[in-house]
């Protein structure tokens, strides 16, 4: 039996990855035949209209120029996207809707996918829309490609200033090559997006994608980076991976898979900066595009979707769920500064399963700074606990969350409580009621 286009595509990128890929080598012979599903009208844009980050009709031209290089031959695919920087440039700046990525992608034939891999690995990378494995390819290759070129500059006798920032880049570079590890680690991670510029922005993903039953996004807030916390974030998307299938497995249901996203892809704010909604407004957009990926990829077999927010993460999440005009299975919030939603009502969460965890000593929550207050009874969220106790089920330890750092400690009681959210468990979420060494905890419906 011959494999799918986009099997046979990872497999010849994974063998031709450590050298540049000339489209002439390959011939009509060594691919599928093209595919011949008809090119889609662009989807029209939803989402929020005034003051969004990218411009509707920008979006619309963004996948009508998707079409016009689907006319290309592979052969002059590379030589056009070479010649035409600002057409890579434009496609970052105001990508297309993911459904009609996925559309665009599934009518291009092999030659004309690796052709556009070896040409523009960036961009292909970036694209939400495109299967998980070939961003994961091309991602990979542009972070091994920019520390080489990073190494090279710093070897060098440029300037001083040059030399500095190329170390400055490097170290956040380096995070995220630490926290993808080896190609052997289990579960796989999958670099799904990266941002060289900046601050950087990634996502790595634990699982399978493609297949998982159950997808979480972790989003963080305030104070997080690439450079310093990419490899922290992964860590806690592992911890609560592992809980998952503990759960699962408790549950008898061993066969069912999951995956966790350590997403990092917005820039999160700094003391310089938090006071403002622009970050949580940026958030918001490429938080929405993640996860119309996933349901554009996924659309024959939607998974069950979860969204575990931290901090002014959970501000960029609520403006997603509210503003965008997609529905997630749970939404899952600790330490939240809110926003301009007043109820479970106003957000996209099948059957309010909306969650709320408030720490001991974290100063966020009840400040509503950006709007209601997710924890406020009258908002409608379900209690998440996280202040510790005994495990009525598994009669385990859980250790308290203090502060507004702490819920995604190994053994605490928020992480416990996310796991089972994120698998549609939320009937055996705990309360929590006040103090770790009660041992009491009650079960929310």
């Amino acid at each position: 039996m011959s494999q799918s286009p986009e099997l046979d595509l990872e497999r010849r990128m994974q063998i031709q990855l450590s050298a540049p890929l000339s489209a002439a080598r390959l011939t009509s012979a060594d691919a599928d035949a093209p595919m011949t599903v008809p090119v889609a009208p662009p989807t029209p844009f939803i989402g929020p209209q005034p003051d969004a980050g990218s411009n509707p009709e920008q979006i619309v031209q963004g996948t009508r120029l998707l079409q016009q290089l689907s006319l290309l031959s592979a052969a002059t695919l590379g030589d056009f996207l070479e010649a035409n920087p600002v057409v890579v440039e434009s496609l970052l700046a105001h990508p297309p809707a993911a459904s009609d990525v996925a559309m665009w992608w599934s009518n291009l034939d092999l030659d004309r996918r690796i052709a556009l891999r070896s040409a523009s690995p960036e961009l292909v990378g970036s694209l939400d829309g495109v299967p998980f494995p070939v961003r994961d390819i091309a991602n990979r290759q542009v972070l091994e490609s920019t520390m080489l070129e990073l190494e090279a500059v710093i070897a060098s006798d440029a300037g001083r200033t040059l030399v500095e920032n190329a170390k400055t880049q490097l170290r956040m570079l380096t995070s995220i090559s630490d926290a993808l590890g080896s190609r052997s680690a289990q579960p796989a991670r999958t670099l799904l997006s990266l941002d060289v510029d900046g601050q950087g922005r990634a996502a790595i993903v634990l699982g399978d994608m493609r297949k998982a039953d159950y997808v979480s996004y972790l989003v963080p807030g305030m104070f997080f980076t690439i450079e310093n916390q990419m490899g922290d974030w992964a860590d806690a998307a592992a911890r609560l991976y592992d809980e998952q299938l503990s759960w699962l497995e408790l549950f008898g249901e061993p066969d069912s898979t999951v995956a966790t996203v350590a997403w990092i892809g917005y820039d999160t704010p700094n003391l310089t900066n938090v006071g403002s909604i622009e970050n949580a407004a940026a958030g918001r957009d490429t938080l929405a595009s993640a996860i119309l990926g996933l349901k554009a990829i996924r659309a024959d077999d939607d998974p069950y979707i979860t969204v575990i927010a931290h901090s002014y993460g959970s501000t960029a999440a609520l403006m997603a769920l509210q503003e965008y005009d997609f529905e997630i299975d749970a939404l899952a919030m600790v330490g939240s500064p809110g926003s301009s939603a007043s109820s479970v009502a106003d957000l996209n969460v099948r059957d309010g399963n909306v969650f709320v965890g408030e720490a001991a000593w974290d100063p966020i929550p009840n400040s509503a700074y950006f709007g209601s207050d997710p924890g406020s009874d009258s908002y409608g969220a379900k209690p998440l606990g996280v202040s510790g106790g005994i495990d009525a089920i598994t009669r385990e330890v859980l250790l308290a969350s203090t502060g507004h750092n702490e819920y995604f400690s190994p053994g605490t009681e928020s992480m416990r409580n996310f796991a089972l959210v994120a698998i549609d468990r939320g009937q055996f979420v705990t309360h929590g009621v006040g103090s770790s060494t009660t041992g009491v905890l009650s079960f929310g419906g």
